[in-house]
């Protein structure tokens, strides 16, 4: 009898730490980023990718993509997004916060050469 009540106890504990879990999941809000749809490519994007990307993207030679001029860094713009937003970009160095939400934020308004 006292193994049964064992039994029943474990799989009381069991539910009970189950049903907490379940119930007290926080619920996971999603920011929603507003951009800023005046940020530059001429002011604000070219001098990040120029001090940051061209010493190993600057064109022949170099590893690829090119990103030397606006054509290339646009027909680049997803691939260049998901690199610094998952900060795999730059190698050996590394990008502030404000300059990760400029060029994501630039590529997502449509990256103009404005």
């Amino acid at each position: 009898m006292k193994s049964f009540s064992k039994i029943k106890l474990i799989c009381l504990l069991a539910v009970s730490i189950f049903y907490s879990c379940e119930t007290n999941v926080e619920e996971e809000t999603v920011a929603i980023e507003v951009c800023d749809d005046e940020i530059s490519f001429s002011s604000d994007i070219k001098p990040i990718i120029d001090n940051n990307c061209i010493r190993c993207h600057g064109g022949s030679g170099n590893q690829a993509p090119d990103l030397t001029t606006f054509e290339n860094i646009s027909n680049n713009a997803n691939r260049v997004r998901r690199e610094v937003v998952n900060r795999t970009m730059p190698l050996g160095g590394s990008l502030s916060n404000n300059e990760i939400e400029l060029i994501r934020c630039w590529i997502d308004n449509g990256a103009l050469n404005n």
